[in-house]
C-alpha cells in the first residue's frame, strides 16, 4: 500500500521555493502506487507537530505548475529548530505520533542548512522509535552556503537581483554626482558567507564601473582602508558605489551590525550595516550618501528571477521524490557543474550527515588581494547562475502569483502540543 509524504519549508523563503515544491508534489502524483497524497506542513515542521496539516491533493495540477512562477513559501514557512533526541524526546515522538495518524511513510523538509539538519534528525529517529521514515533533504538558501551542492536554489534569482539592482543604481548615481550624491551603499544578506556581495560585482563590466567596494563578511573590515578606497573612487570616477553584506564583522570579530538580539535558530539578528558604513563615509570624508537595505526585496523578487535557478529548483524538488523512490533515505539531491563554459550541469546527491549545520564561505580566490572586490575566478563560478529569464504572467500590469487553497487534513487526534 502506498504512504503518504510530508512536505514542508522551512527558513527564510526564497522566490523559487515553490518551484520545488511543484517538483515535489508533481512528481509524486506520477507514483500513486507508492506516494499517496503529498501533505504539506502549514508553516513548516510546526505543521506536523501540531497537527496542522494541508492536502495538496485538493489543489489542481494547474495551481501547482502556477507555483513554478510565485513567490515566498505556499505553505507558510518557519524558523523553528528540532533539539537532539535525548534533549526534547516529546518531540519526535509528536511527530512518530502524526506520522502513524497520517500514514506518512516519506519527509521531504525544504530549507538551508538547519532544515537538512531537521531532515537528517528525522531520519534517524525511524530505527530509534521503531517507525521507518524515508527522508529526503530539498535544498534551498538564498546564501548559496550549503556544502557539497554547487549552488543553492534561491541563490541565483538574489544574485540577478543584487547585480541588476546595483548596476542601475550606479548608473543613478554617476549622473548625479557632480552636485549631489557621491555613495551610494547597498546592504544585502549574507551573514557568515558573502555570496550574495560577490554577486553585486558581477554589475562591474569596465574600469569606474560599480561597484567599487564589496563588504565581505570573510573580510574583517579595515576603516582606514575603506575610506582610502571611497576617497579614490570618488577623485578617480566623482562617485563611489559600495556592496555591503550584513555580516560584515570588526576586527573583534563582532558584527559590525548586531543588535544583540537573537532568531530562532540562535544566530544573532543583523542589520543596519549600509547606515553604519554611509554615516562613516559622511562623518569622515564628508560626502553625501545615500543608502538601501534590500532585505527581503532581494528574496521575493520573483519578477526578476534567473531561469537557471528556477530549473534547478524544479529538478531538485523533483529529483527529490525520485530519489526516495528508488529507496534511497537520508540524503539531499544536489547540483553538480559539469562545465562553465558552456553551462552545463546535472543532479547528484549527498549525506544529509554531510550537509547539516555545515556552512561553505566564499573562497579566498574568489576575493581581490585588496579585499574589495572579486576575482575572475568568481565571475565565472556566479554568471551561469543568474543567466536566463523566466518571466511570470502580468495582469494588470503586475505579475500574477497564485494562492493555493491550502485545505486542511482532518485531524485525527485529540491531543495539543505546544510550541516552546
Amino acid at each position: 500500500m502506498p504512504k503518504n509524504a510530508f512536505y514542508a519549508q522551512s527558513g527564510g523563503v526564497t522566490s523559487v521555493i515553490n518551484a520545488s515544491a511543484a517538483g515535489v508534489i508533481e512528481t509524486a502524483r506520477k507514483y500513486p502506487d507508492i506516494i499517496g497524497n503529498v501533505y504539506a506542513g502549514r508553516n513548516g515542521i510546526i505543521g506536523a507537530l501540531t497537527e496542522d496539516l494541508i492536502d495538496t491533493s485538493q489543489e489542481s495540477a494547474e495551481s501547482i505548475a502556477a507555483l513554478k512562477h510565485t513567490p515566498s513559501g505556499a505553505f507558510g514557512s518557519c524558523r523553528y529548530k528540532l533539539k537532539g533526541l535525548e534533549e526534547n524526546r516529546a518531540e519526535y515522538e509528536r511527530l512518530i505520533e502524526i506520522f502513524k495518524a497520517h500514514d506518512i511513510g516519506y519527509f521531504f523538509y525544504n530549507g538551508g542548512g538547519d532544515s537538512q539538519d531537521t531532515s537528517n534528525k528525522v531520519s534517524q529517529i525511524g530505527k530509534a522509535l521503531g517507525y521507518p521514515m524515508t527522508c529526503i533533504g530539498v535544498p534551498k538558501t538564498i546564501d548559496n552556503d550549503l556544502p557539497i551542492t554547487d549552488n543553492c536554489p534561491g541563490f541565483g534569482s538574489v544574485a540577478k537581483y543584487v547585480a541588476v539592482s546595483t548596476r542601475e543604481a550606479a548608473y543613478d548615481v554617476e549622473s548625479m554626482c557632480k552636485t549631489s550624491t557621491k555613495v551610494f551603499v547597498l546592504e544585502v544578506m549574507g551573514r557568515h558567507a558573502g555570496w550574495i556581495a560577490a554577486a553585486g560585482g558581477l554589475a562591474k563590466e569596465a574600469e569606474g564601473d560599480g561597484p567599487h567596494i564589496i563588504l565581505f563578511p570573510e573580510i574583517t573590515f579595515d576603516q582606514p582602508a575603506f575610506l582610502k578606497k571611497v576617497q579614490e573612487s570618488v577623485d578617480n570616477h566623482g562617485f563611489c558605489v559600495i556592496v555591503v553584506s550584513e555580516g560584515v564583522k570588526k576586527p573583534d570579530g563582532s558584527f559590525l551590525a548586531e543588535s544583540g538580539l537573537k532568531d530562532a535558530f540562535g544566530h544573532a539578528q543583523l542589520g543596519g550595516a549600509a547606515t553604519i558604513v554611509a554615516q562613516l563615509v559622511k562623518s569622515e570624508l564628508g560626502f553625501k550618501y545615500h543608502y538601501a537595505i534590500a532585505d527581503y526585496l532581494q528574496r521575493a523578487a520573483r519578477h526578476i528571477a534567473s531561469k537557471t535557478d528556477v530549473e534547478q529548483a524544479y529538478a531538485l524538488g523533483q529529483a527529490a521524490v525520485e530519489f526516495a523512490v528508488a529507496g534511497k533515505n537520508a540524503i539531499m539531491p544536489a547540483v553538480v557543474r559539469v562545465s562553465d563554459n558552456p553551462y552545463k550541469w546535472k543532479i547528484g546527491e549527498a549525506k544529509l550527515d554531510d550537509v547539516a549545520n555545515v556552512e561553505k564561505m566564499l573562497p579566498k580566490n574568489y576575493i581581490t588581494k585588496d579585499g574589495f572586490g572579486i576575482t575572475d575566478a568568481c565571475r565565472t563560478y556566479l554568471q551561469p547562475l543568474i543567466e536566463g529569464e523566466d518571466y511570470p504572467p502580468y495582469r494588470n500590469g503586475l505579475p500574477y502569483y497564485i494562492r493555493l487553497k491550502n485545505a486542511p487534513v482532518k485531524k485525527k487526534l485529540n491531543t495539543e502540543f505546544k510550541i516552546k
